[in-house]
């Protein structure tokens, strides 16, 4: 039983967050792709199979090593996830050996990139519905309310399934976060052994069947194509930014660092994909009439006549940088 102690400074700083990030969602699917699953992740798992073998039993690192090294190389602990490009740098760095199993990169590719735009929508809409708890009671209702199995009794926050403990915060406050992937416990606290950034508890949130339905759908071609032309993330950016929101908004619910959202909005705004403008002291992104087109599959009519847009598309990016 792990046990977090809150004072009133923690609770004071602790906030929601839409996703720890593609990394850490990425080494929670790898975990559970090693473990029997329920009716919500059996077509998932079924789809999965015919990208990627199913690891052996034993096979690769533990559910704790998967996660450190997605932290390490991007993960949400301090605020600066770099996003599916850090995977690079985990295969570069990750031991060798046969019984290693298939790559972090692999299995984001495979497992969780084709349905990263709709996991983002299912946890948004979770957060939205614990923003209400903590409207209706504040952040000890957000905190009793976090997982069925996880118990708040004030000032201790005790979560059952990992390793035995107490945690003091320290006035750092709490991010909690939910997770489509993780199944294997209720909830996993996630921060660096030499303490810096700001605690994670990623909390368990588990479809249910008619989520799972739409989470789980076979990705659509042209889901498939504007991931392969602008990158998977980017990809998530402009279907974010349908409704227009800050820098800060798009990083919380990208689950990427504000410095990695500003970067992917100046590519896209520099390919004409979305617009930006200045309000106060914020930039405010929305998707431009291209970026509609492009997102909706469909040609763009400018004042002047028609065009292809998907000629155009091609064209410009051919400047965009890798993800």
């Amino acid at each position: 039983m792990q046990r977090i102690h809150f004072s009133s400074a923690d609770l004071a700083r602790t906030r929601l967050r839409t996703s720890a990030g593609p990394l850490v969602e990425t080494a929670f699917a790898a975990v559970l792709l090693g473990r029997g699953v329920g009716a919500p992740y059996a077509g998932w798992r079924r789809q999965v199979s015919k990208r990627l073998p199913p690891p052996r039993p034993g096979q690769g690192p533990g559910a704790d090593e998967l996660v450190r090294r997605a932290v390490e190389y991007g993960g949400a602990t301090d605020g600066t996830p770099s996003g599916p490009a850090a995977f690079a740098s985990a295969r570069d760095t990750a031991p060798a050996g046969p019984s290693r199993g298939p790559e972090l990169s692999d299995i984001w590719r495979a497992a969780v990139a084709p349905y990263w735009d709709k996991v983002l929508e299912y946890l948004e809409a979770d957060c939205e519905a614990r923003g209400r708890a903590v409207m209706a009671g504040g952040v000890e209702q957000l905190l009793s309310t976090a997982h069925p199995r996880i118990t708040w009794t004030s000032p201790v926050l005790e979560i059952p399934g990992g390793p035995d403990g107490d945690v003091v915060l320290g006035g750092r406050g709490l991010v909690l976060t939910p997770s489509v992937f993780l199944n294997h416990r209720p909830g996993q606290l996630i921060w660096p052994l030499d303490g810096s950034g700001r605690p994670t508890l990623v909390v368990s949130a588990p479809p249910r069947a008619h989520e799972a339905a739409v989470l789980w759908a076979e990705p659509d071609e042209t889901t498939e194509a504007l991931g392969a032309l602008v990158g998977q993330t980017r990809a998530a950016a402009l279907r974010v930014l349908r409704a227009a929101c800050t820098t800060s908004e798009l990083a919380d619910r990208l689950g990427i660092s504000p410095a990695g959202a500003s970067q992917h909005a100046a590519v896209l705004r520099r390919t004409g994909l979305i617009t930006s403008r200045r309000v106060r002291n914020s930039m405010l992104h929305s998707v431009s009439p291209l970026g509609l087109a492009l997102l909706d599959g469909r040609p763009a009519r400018p004042a002047n006549g028609p065009r292809d847009v998907r000629r155009e598309l091609l064209t410009r990016a051919a400047v965009l940088p890798a993800v």
